[in-house]
């Protein structure tokens, strides 16, 4: 997969994944591009422990590993900083 798929492939997956932890209206295109890059290679780390393939190129099983890999990376980025995911009113 090229650099366009890993691309679009993350943000996808990173808008998605930043719905699911509730950071949505804190990341910005780039930051769920990034979140999403990140999470498929967090993603394919984590399928690698189970025995099975990460992301193998622009499908849908590499799309459910990217987005795994991104709510494992916002969780993790949450916890370290601190922060919540609800915004004061």
């Amino acid at each position: 997969m090229g650099i366009i798929g890993w691309i679009v492939l993350g943000g996808l997956a990173g808008w998605i994944a930043s719905m699911i932890a509730g950071t949505n209206a804190q990341q910005g295109l780039l930051g769920n591009i990034i979140v999403g890059i990140v999470g498929g290679l967090l993603g394919g780390f984590i399928m690698s422990l189970f025995g099975t393939e990460g992301v193998t190129g622009f499908n849908i099983w590499s799309f459910i590993v990217a987005v795994i890999g991104a709510v494992v990376a916002l969780w993790v980025w949450k916890l370290i900083t601190g922060r919540s995911s609800s915004t004061p009113a």
